[in-house]
């Protein structure tokens, strides 16, 4: 049995960027801890008290004895058993700390003509899904809209894909996201620039992550035949990425992965021009 079935009220208020649960209100955990602790201390001295043991006895068992269960075995045992009501919401009710939803990446082709945009949002809000973040990427013939949109937990991804095709999208892709896909690409392009000036070594890890793709070095690996690639200059090498045939590369990403190589060659430049004597 996985841990999401056993503990379902800890694991849905997780966050979903870092996976870490919310931190418990004090007055909750000084009621988590009272109920560990006081069961086991009663149940010793009802036993210390029935054995008539010595005064140094009394004192040494209830210190040992109480120190070991409560903080290695009572306490942890408790904490477990009542996670999901010691880190859920105020209210009661279970979900993500922070909106309760579900957060879904979606990238659909749709046609060049005005209001399709709408039409998709339209068709989302009617599940009681919303847009949050958009990026449109034009291509012959129509665009590429990559979406994050955050639905109720209990929305299906096949009830998303069937709204944006009834809204005339089409060659429709959905996958679960996190919160760290609310960084908008200049964002993260910028952050992941900061890293080649730092060290150009880190260039095909950070072409990578700007991509969601992996990086494939043609010396010692051949490159898979069935996958979407692209190839990045660099100075005289040229990188590879390659992702899932359904997620074609983008021009903006292939463009924003091609100024991270200009800009770890110029790197590279600088450093060998201050090193000359």
């Amino acid at each position: 049995m996985n841990d999401a079935v056993r503990e379902p009220g800890v694991h849905v208020n997780a966050c979903e960027a870092c996976g870490r649960l919310p931190h418990p209100r004090r007055g909750r955990l000084a009621l988590a801890k009272l109920c560990a602790v006081f069961p086991v201390e009663l149940l010793l001295h009802a036993l210390v008290i029935h054995f008539h043991v010595s005064y140094l006895a009394t004192v040494a068992v209830l210190t040992v004895t109480t120190t070991v269960s409560v903080i290695w075995v009572v306490e942890p045992s408790a904490m477990r058993l009542l996670g999901g009501w010691l880190h859920g919401p105020a209210d009661g009710r279970h979900g993500h700390p922070a909106t309760g939803q579900s957060l879904w990446r979606i990238r659909v082709r749709v046609g060049d003509r005005p209001g399709q945009l709408e039409s998709l949002a339209h068709n989302l809000a009617a599940l009681g899904a919303n847009i949050l973040t958009v990026h449109v990427h034009h291509l012959d013939g129509g665009s590429l809209d990559e979406l994050i949109v955050g639905a109720c937990r209990d929305t299906s991804p096949e009830a998303l894909s069937n709204a944006v095709r009834a809204g005339g999208g089409h060659g429709v892709g959905i996958w679960p996201a996190s919160a760290l896909a609310l960084i908008d690409g200049q964002t993260k392009a910028l952050t992941l620039a900061s890293r080649v000036v730092a060290d150009s070594s880190e260039l095909p890890l950070s072409i990578a992550e700007l991509l969601g793709a992996q990086f494939v070095d043609v010396r010692t690996s051949d490159v898979p035949t069935t996958a979407a690639s692209v190839e990045i200059p660099s100075g005289d090498d040229i990188l590879v990425f390659v992702r899932p045939a359904d997620e074609p590369f983008t021009p903006a990403e292939i463009a924003r992965a091609r100024r991270l190589g200009e800009l770890a060659q110029k790197k590279r430049d600088m450093t060998v021009a201050t090193e000359r004597p």
